[in-house]
């Protein structure tokens, strides 16, 4: 059988619209690490890690041509973040 595929027309691209970020509690600080760049940083609250890792990406694409990254230039940022596992007491 085989697979679909996604048909687009030609010469058209598709581009990131989101970039994706995981947030987790690290030891000391929180941590925001880009699924789709290589861009990491760390914030001792959740609004100074937010706030980090926009000013780490437009650093970061700062100069680039989004285009050749795939990345919208109207894109948003989408958080994700990591809970710590909660374990019920008996």
């Amino acid at each position: 059988m085989q697979e679909p595929t996604c048909l687009k027309p030609e010469g058209v691209s598709f581009m990131k619209k989101i970039i994706q970020v995981k947030i987790y509690k690290g030891e000391k600080f929180y941590v925001a690490e880009c699924v789709d760049l290589p861009v990491v940083t760390q914030g001792k609250t959740l609004d100074e890690v937010v706030e980090n890792i926009r000013e780490a990406i437009d650093l970061h694409l700062e100069g680039e041509s989004l285009e050749e990254w795939d990345i919208s230039p109207d894109f948003s940022v989408l958080a994700n973040f990591e809970l710590e596992p909660v374990h019920a007491k008996a």
